[in-house]
């Protein structure tokens, strides 16, 4: 996990505890009926939105955006620096012995098929068809997020009518009228809570991690590209570089 969503889930959760631990106790904010309204209610509406597949599998996609490591381009840059000059010393085919330490399929992928003999175009057509399909899976998990995050609020406000509701019909009962309010105000507070604080940050995440892997890829790309035509070592560190804002460049 980035130091980022650590920093933000502590600061988030941490602000928001601390609120209600110096204002008596975290036991009063704990309504079982609230929470099935708000947390299963919003799933439900989800399921009902999009197919169970594409719910559960987002659930991967979020592992991977949240817990995965940044993308060293540096690493990328050097790496595909050093396959350019063994291709110019050997020849496309040494680098055959170099895929056993990559890690990376896509990388693996498209230096096979550049191994492999295809054209330039037809392997830019292969690689952009699997980052079209990539980008769409990762725009499916940010609006799943996002539909979840618009969900909550909603369903916080059915529990609070449904508190209010219950308040007002026994109001000749002064002890049912604290419960009722509580499950009323305790709807609200958790839907804010979980739209604000749970789905919408994840999906503003995915969609930063994304934009992030795309750029990564479109550079292995142009790296696979300039490996087929034979560039230069220095020409294709070049054309990588052109990826990388000039105030990231001053720092690497």
């Amino acid at each position: 996990m980035d130091i980022a969503t650590v920093l933000g889930i502590v600061s988030a959760f941490g602000l928001v505890l601390a609120a209600i631990f110096m204002g008596g106790g975290l036991n009063i904010f704990v309504n079982v009926p609230s929470l099935l309204i708000v947390v299963g209610g919003t799933v439900g509406v989800t399921l009902i939105a999009y197919p169970l597949k594409d719910f559960l599998g987002v659930l991967k996609v979020v592992q991977k955006a949240l817990f995965s490591k940044n993308i060293s381009v540096d690493e990328l840059i050097k790496r595909f620096a050093g396959f350019a000059s063994k291709t110019r010393k050997e020849g496309i085919l040494a680098l055959e012995s170099e895929l056993k330490d990559v890690k990376d399929e896509f990388l693996k992928k498209g230096v096979q098929l550049s191994i492999d003999g295809l054209e330039p175009q037809e392997i830019r057509d292969i690689l952009d068809t699997e980052i079209d399909y990539v980008r769409n899976r990762h725009q499916l998990g940010a609006e799943i997020f996002t539909t979840m995050g618009t969900y909550a609020p909603a369903m916080g406000m059915i529990g609070t009518l449904i508190g209010l509701v219950q308040m007002l019909q026994n109001m000749s009962d002064p002890s049912s009228i604290g419960p009722a309010m509580a499950v009323a105000l305790l709807t609200t507070f958790y839907g804010s809570i979980m739209a604000n604080i749970c789905c919408m940050p994840v999906a503003g995440k995915l969609r930063a991690r994304s934009k992030e892997e795309m750029m990564v890829k479109e550079m292995t790309i142009q790296g696979i590209i300039s490996l087929s035509n034979g560039d230069n070592p220095r020409i294709l560190e070049q054309k990588l570089l052109a990826f990388i804002p000039n105030n990231k460049k001053k720092e690497s």
